[in-house]
């Protein structure tokens, strides 16, 4: 059954994609809570992933000399041994290093993360439970460290071990992994943009991946798909430049106070029946 959304479903999926991605309040989890409020059936995790390719696209493209400098110099230090302690040349093995834990994890639990992990109830207390979680790295933060001086490969593997966390709608790869970073000392700017960086090779993969899965079975068909990645790129690139404006000198109270609110409001609504758990 390929008709699983329609144009407007899409259109508005990937406004919602594109605001909420770089937040740290989960776009999977407003993906899963807008249909449901609005009757939509869930559209599914191979939608979300692959609608991801087009806020992943804004990344690549608002990163991009920092991101041609990486490869770049990673490329070049597999054969020169002098450029192999460049920054850029490290934040290459650390980004590698950082996306294993979120490879594994994420096909051993494959299937729970397609089935699962998608009941409101979890998704509502995830909302909750990891939005105080960051609420207290906000306080706790030190926010002295920066990545080309002092990032190393325990650093890299607990934001890998964050992000991975992410799989679970609610969580927020956004979130987790800069609540990460400001446990681990960094500044909120600097926690948020490996943040960024550090996504791209889960979500490339993962987004090809589940590409072959669109227009077959219970997944939606190739034009609301495509429409809602579009849509996701640009409203995507204006989130991403506003986000690192907005935490290099605002800490995350507000993003904290919203999941609660909207955790808590998920969980009654599902209670009350107003809104299926699946």
């Amino acid at each position: 059954m390929c008709s699983l959304i329609g144009w407007f479903e899409a259109l508005v999926l990937g406004l919602v994609q594109g605001l909420t991605e770089f937040l740290p309040i989960s776009s999977s989890a407003h993906i899963r809570v807008v249909s449901a409020f609005f009757g939509w059936r869930d559209p599914g995790a191979a939608f979300t992933a692959v609608i991801q390719l087009g806020t992943e696209a804004a990344v690549l493209i608002y990163f991009r000399k920092r991101i041609r400098d990486i490869v770049s110099t990673w490329t070049r230090s597999l054969w020169t041994p002098g450029l192999r302690q460049d920054p850029a040349a490290r934040m290459g093995w650390y980004v590698i290093a950082g996306s294993v834990p979120i490879g594994v994890l994420g096909l051993a639990f494959k299937h729970q993360i397609e089935t699962t992990v998608r009941d409101l109830r979890l998704v509502g207390a995830c909302l909750v439970v990891f939005g105080l979680l960051l609420a207290l790295a906000d306080r706790l933060a030190r926010n002295e460290l920066i990545l080309d001086k002092n990032l190393n490969l325990p650093h890299a593997l607990v934001y890998g071990l964050a992000q991975s966390l992410a799989l679970i709608p609610g969580v927020s790869r956004s979130g987790g992994t800069t609540g990460a970073g400001l446990l681990l000392g960094y500044r909120r700017e600097e926690a948020a943009e490996y943040s960024f960086l550090l996504a791209m090779p889960a979500v490339l993969m993962s987004g090809v991946l589940e590409l072959f899965k669109i227009g077959h079975g219970e997944t939606p068909a190739w034009g609301p798909t495509i429409l809602a990645t579009l849509v996701s790129f640009a409203v995507g690139y204006a989130a991403v430049a506003w986000f690192l404006r907005y935490i290099g000198t605002h800490r995350f109270t507000p993003f904290v106070v919203y999941r609660v609110l909207l955790g808590a409001f998920v969980i009654a609504a599902v209670s009350f029946d107003l809104i299926p758990a699946n």
